[in-house]
């Protein structure tokens, strides 16, 4: 990618994102696409069974002894938990009724948000069309890291703790970089949320919320699957902002690992994203990608060159839409 400047914080670039012209490239070569772009009945399913699953657990760890609950939470509720953020992220994007019913999937979000504990579901909506439409915008994009993050966290042991905090980041960095108006429907998320953590409670007391809780956490920090919040866009290759991961960890994250073929077609569940690597395979191939995110992790830590600076970020110019 030409128009490259470096410097000392992030990599600025001063073209578009390739994403664009991409899909405008593969859908004249390959209109057969266009035929994947509906929703994914069987997610609605696959959420029901997840939120299940979920309930079953808070019932059975209600009485272990808490070395116990500690420990299923972090093997077990961890992996659910974080399935179920990525099951939110294909339901922010329609995948569940369609773009027909868009209500219905706000309000199916907030219904697979339950089992999660915090209340996150519209608000992700909200701030991740933002990173389709403006990936890497600058005060735009959340996926960005803060200028704090990248400068304070560039030791090998701040990098192994910037991970372990992700949660926590991923949270505040909307306050900071592009804080919105609090929505209606923001408001009932937290309020239908509170009202199962207090029902959760009553029935089952303190250590099911500590396993809910804690699953969500550590599923979002130290684990296998949180290498595709590095793997998905930081800079391993100099001009590359995009890879993709096609490793068996997609069968738990709804193919998000496809994330070249997500970003070029973000209205095709994810179901359907191998076929399209496979229809455009000429365009995908080549791609830099990844068959491990734990290496991914290891990777991000280990290598000094690599930081939460590692990201490419533009000066958005014209008029700038946001949800």
């Amino acid at each position: 990618m030409g128009n490259t400047v470096a410097r000392e914080d992030f990599e600025w670039v001063y073209t578009d994102q390739p994403h664009a012209d991409r899909r405008k490239e593969i859908l004249a070569k390959h209109p057969e696409i266009k035929a994947l772009m509906k929703p994914d009945y069987n997610l609605i399913w696959v959420v029901v069974l997840m939120v299940l699953a979920q309930l079953t657990a808070f019932y059975l760890v209600k009485d272990l002894d808490w070395k116990w609950v500690i420990f299923w939470a972090y093997v077990f509720g961890s992996c659910i938990s974080h399935s179920m953020t990525l099951a939110i992220h294909e339901i922010s994007h329609n995948s569940a009724f369609g773009n027909s019913k868009a209500m219905w999937n706000r309000w199916f979000g907030i219904f697979a948000n339950l089992p999660i504990g915090l209340p996150y579901s519209i608000s992700f909506k909200r701030y991740h069309m933002d990173h389709h439409r403006y990936l890497g915008g600058d005060g735009i994009d959340v996926d960005i890291p803060t200028n704090f993050e990248g400068w304070f966290f560039c030791t090998r042991f701040r990098k192994f703790i910037w991970i372990v905090l992700q949660p926590l980041f991923y949270a505040i960095r909307p306050l900071c970089i592009n804080p919105k108006p609090i929505t209606r429907l923001e408001i009932i998320n937290l309020l239908a949320q509170l009202s199962f953590d207090v029902v959760i409670y009553y029935l089952w007391g303190v250590k099911s919320i500590f396993y809910m809780l804690a699953g969500s956490i550590l599923g979002l920090g130290l684990h296998p699957i949180s290498g595709h919040f590095i793997a998905e866009h930081y800079m391993f290759l100099k001009g590359h902002e995009t890879y993709s991961y096609y490793g068996p960890l997609n069968l738990l994250t709804f193919n998000v690992g496809y994330h070249n073929e997500h970003h070029d077609f973000p209205n095709i569940p994810g179901k359907s994203l191998p076929l399209v690597k496979k229809i455009a395979a000429e365009y995908y191939d080549n791609l830099p990608q990844y068959n491990s995110w734990i290496k991914v992790l290891y990777d991000f830590v280990m290598d000094d060159t690599i930081s939460p600076y590692s990201r490419m970020k533009r000066q958005l110019k014209g008029e700038v839409k946001q949800d």
